[in-house]
């Protein structure tokens, strides 16, 4: 500070001394801030309170909304498991006394399942998640197969060796659904047959049938057949009072269910039944134990006191056979097969029925997850069960928070252990297992008589059988052979010759002078057009062969000779290797009868492309290839024209000027001297193109430039009356003549119409665009046709784009040119509208063929 200056009051402040106990203001500052942040940090703690109670508050409410639903399913889980979980393992031999073991890996299963829908891996908030019980089959034949391979000497063995294939079967299944989803593929299991997996349902409704009548009267799997011994058996008295009574309480179930469709019917009628058995027992004073060894109620031995746990002792990795795990893999594939085939046909179906939009792939993905840890944990594969969710949701099971309770006490039942089912009376799985069979084969054989096809149902029933006579494998791929059979004969039978006409009655579109298109119109009756549709295959192709040949052998032959055989294939999706090689074949016959082969409708580089050029077709002389029939059409028209100038001595590049390909230079004279075909082209040229007069003939070949726009004139009219030159005179001076380069367009669609033109030399080429979403026409005009003469005429927009595809000489006469005739020669201009009225009628309504070939 300067001397003499005054001190600031800060500087001042800052000089006094502090009083003992003062703050620095940095401190004071400090704790007013944290005085100000205060209130604020209270009312974030009393809204982060509020917020927590508000959280437990409606998790408590939810969770006491949700209680209805957990009960039930909790008690559809409790049925489940007690029928399918005591059927997992075979109920003889070996397996004898592991029905608990089945039910605690049932649980563990369903409880992995339940967890992995609850916390984000399915979209469905109340998601039920259980164990596959249809692939209960499949199971069996597992077990029996380890058995027959390692012995039944070896039980300890055969056990774990079984263990390690159920696990597998659940790694291979969620393998499956992970990439499925994964991949975003779940969408193709739907292009399956859907007959061939009602025919599986109906073999596994079959084999539940059987199931139930074996648990009832507690006989084994191996001891079940088809003969007079076995229904023997089933009929003696004291059996019939075993089965019968199930089998009584599921059609009873059914029919209560048709008539009333309350979702707590199920589960309150199988609660009943046990309450009424004891009942009745306690009435009649009957002993627990007599009941038990008389097959009334399970009988689970010394199993009836473990743990759920204890089944992980029969894990031993030294004593599982791994070939006895390879013996099992064409089982294992089957059962994959059944099992991925469930998830994408039930979530769609369970989306509509909740209304809910759903990802397929993300399910798929949950399905993945839960069936790999399933496998790791040693259990059987699971799935989200459209039945006990969608009743869980209309119980109120709308929230992830009731899924959660529904893990928690399918963990309880784990927990508690298989000892209460040796108190369930075994009328009551037995009932249960019929219930789903019923409905099984009800929905594979009845409810399906009406929906499909005859060979559809003859494949259905099919499978039902072979499953339950024979094996559920050998069922699954007869399915799948007779269903291949079937598509192969129900395709043969379909027309894939979709229509077959010759070349006079839809020509191409290409505007010709009408001496031309007369003398093609007769001519093109040569050419025999072939339009095929569909796929071409060994079972397809055998009717367009035999067609083939009846075109060009024995009687047809001699009455209607064929120059061109014209295939098109735009209709065709494909062609197998037998077709490929059919038509090799035929065009073999066709070289022999001096017959072109034209192909049309596809490109070399495409999948029919492809296939006919694998045997070599393409490549042969005597086959053409054109991209669309009227490119084909325009190409045979061209040949009969060369043809026939070249018949009259004329040099064919002066004779006529063609559109489209020039190579078509084809030596009808030397190839079919004397032949009917040949005198055909003679006699129709003579009477079409060879009536004129030799200088009206001149005038077609190759007109002086001095006698023009007569030889023009006399191209474009001659067919539609006298021409004469004195006659036709008075026209000539209202025409201008106009050279125009390649590629000049004349005009353009919806243009102001300013004359017409006739053509004396080049080809012009016509571009007709009717509407936004169909397909360009394209059409050419060559010497001696007219361009844009409709429009001119009635004052009209053009109605196509016209360009200059060849160097072209032109005459046009314009409307002020039409409107001076009109004027100074009324007669003569009548006359020219008349001849070119008829023109036009005929150009269009060889354009109006030429679409009709597009449908």
């Amino acid at each position: 500070m300067a001397q003499g200056a005054a001190p600031t009051y800060g500087a001042t402040h800052q000089a006094l001394p502090l009083p003992i106990g003062h703050q620095s203001a940095s401190k004071q500052k400090q704790k007013q801030k944290q005085k100000q942040k205060r209130p604020f940090d209270a009312v974030a703690l009393r809204v982060k309170k509020v917020a927590t109670l508000g959280t437990l508050t409606y998790v408590a409410k939810t969770s006491v909304a949700s209680v209805p639903a957990v009960i039930l399913g909790t008690l559809l889980n409790i049925l489940d498991g007690v029928s399918y979980g005591m059927i997992i393992f075979p109920a003889a031999g070996v397996f004898a006394g592991l029905g608990g073991m089945g039910v605690s890996m049932f649980f563990v299963s369903a409880f992995i399942a339940q967890l992995v829908y609850t916390f984000g891996g399915s979209s469905f908030a109340g998601a039920n998640g259980s164990m596959m019980i249809e692939v209960v089959p499949f199971f069996h034949i597992i077990a029996a197969t380890i058995a027959q391979e390692v012995g039944e000497d070896r039980p300890a063995e055969v056990i774990a060796t079984t263990l390690v294939a159920f696990a597998l079967s659940s790694i291979l299944t969620g393998l499956a659904f992970f990439l499925l989803g994964a991949l975003k593929l779940g969408a193709l299991i739907g292009f399956f047959p859907r007959h061939i997996l009602v025919g599986c349902i109906g073999g596994v409704g079959a084999f539940l049938i059987e199931t139930g009548l074996a648990v009832s009267i507690g006989m084994s799997d191996d001891d079940f057949a088809y003969d007079l011994t076995t229904l023997r058996i089933f009929f003696r008295p004291a059996n019939l009072a075993l089965w019968v009574p199930a089998a009584v309480l599921a059609v009873v179930l059914r029919v209560i269910t048709h008539k009333y469709h309350h979702q707590l019917i199920f589960p309150i009628y199988f609660l009943v039944i046990p309450v009424v058995f004891y009942i009745v027992v306690a009435a009649a004073r009957l002993d627990i134990p007599t009941l038990r060894a008389t097959g009334w109620l399970f009988d689970l031995g010394d199993s009836a006191d473990e743990k759920w746990y204890e089944f992980y002792s029969y894990f031993d990795i030294g004593l599982v056979q791994m070939g006895a795990i390879w013996a099992t893999i064409p089982t294992q594939l089957a059962l994959l097969f059944f099992n991925i085939l469930h998830p994408p046909l039930n979530v769609p179906a369970l989306a509509v029925s909740l209304n809910e939009d759903v990802d397929t792939n993300k399910e798929l993905v949950a399905h993945g997850y839960s069936n790999l840890i399933a496998g790791a944990l040693g259990t059987v594969p699971n799935y989200l069960v459209y039945v006990n969710t969608l009743l869980f949701y209309r119980v109120g099971g709308t929230t992830r928070i009731a899924g959660f309770l529904l893990a928690m006490s399918t963990a309880l039942l784990l927990f508690i252990g298989t000892g209460p089912i040796a108190y369930i009376p075994i009328m009551v799985v037995g009932a249960l297992i019929f219930v789903l069979g019923f409905d099984l084969v009800i929905e594979a054989l009845w409810d399906t008589r009406h929906r499909v096809s005859r060979s559809e149902y003859l494949t259905i029933a099919s499978i039902v059988v072979v499953m339950t006579i024979w094996d559920f494998v050998v069922g699954v791929l007869f399915g799948i052979v007779i269903s291949c059979f079937f598509f192969v004969v129900q395709n043969s039978q379909r027309r894939s010759v979709r229509s077959i006409h010759t070349g006079d009655t839809a020509m191409s579109a290409v505007r010709r002078p009408g001496a031309h298109r007369a003398y093609l119109r007769e001519v093109s009756r040569q050419t025999m057009i072939l339009r095929l549709q569909g796929f071409l295959f060994f079972g397809t192709i055998t009717h367009v062969e035999e067609t083939i040949r009846g075109i060009v052998e024995d009687a047809a032959w001699h009455t209607h000779p064929i120059r061109f055989l014209v295939v098109d294939l735009s209709a065709v999706a494909g062609v197998d290797m037998s077709s490929a090689e059919a038509f090799v074949r035929l065009q073999r016959l066709l070289v022999a009868k001096n017959v072109i082969f034209v192909f049309c409708g596809f490109t070399v580089d495409s999948a029919v492309g492809r296939a006919l050029q694998s045997v070599g077709l393409l490549e042969q002389e005597s086959v053409e290839l054109f991209l669309t029939y009227n490119d084909a059409m325009e190409w045979t028209e061209n040949a009969y024209l060369r043809a026939w100038f070249k018949n009259q001595k004329a040099e064919t590049s002066s004779a006529v000027v063609l559109p489209g390909r020039q190579d078509n230079d084809i030596d009808f004279h030397n190839s079919f001297v004397g032949s009917p075909r040949r005198s055909q082209l003679q006699d129709v040229g003579v009477r079409t193109m060879g009536s004129a007069s030799r200088a009206d003939m001149k005038s077609f070949m190759a007109a002086d430039d001095t006698s023009e726009p007569y030889n023009t004139l006399v191209r474009a009219f001659s067919s539609y009356g006298d021409i004469g030159r004195d006659k036709i005179r008075p026209l000539i001076p209202y025409l201008e003549r106009m050279s125009v380069p390649e590629g000049l367009v004349l005009f353009n669609q919806n243009d102001e119409a300013d004359g017409l033109y006739l053509i004396e030399s080049g080809v012009l080429r016509a571009s007709y665009k009717f509407a936004e979403h169909t397909p360009r026409i394209e059409e050419s005009m060559v010497p001696g046709a007219l361009a844009g003469e409709l429009s001119a005429l009635a004052g009209l927009p053009r109605n196509a784009t016209v360009a200059v595809e060849r160097q072209a000489v032109l005459w046009k006469l314009s409307t002020e040119s039409m409107q001076r005739l009109e004027n100074e020669n009324p007669e003569m201009s009548r006359i020219f509208i008349q001849l070119v009225l008829k023109a036009a009628k005929m150009d269009y309504d060889i354009l109006l063929s030429a679409l009709a070939t597009r449908q």
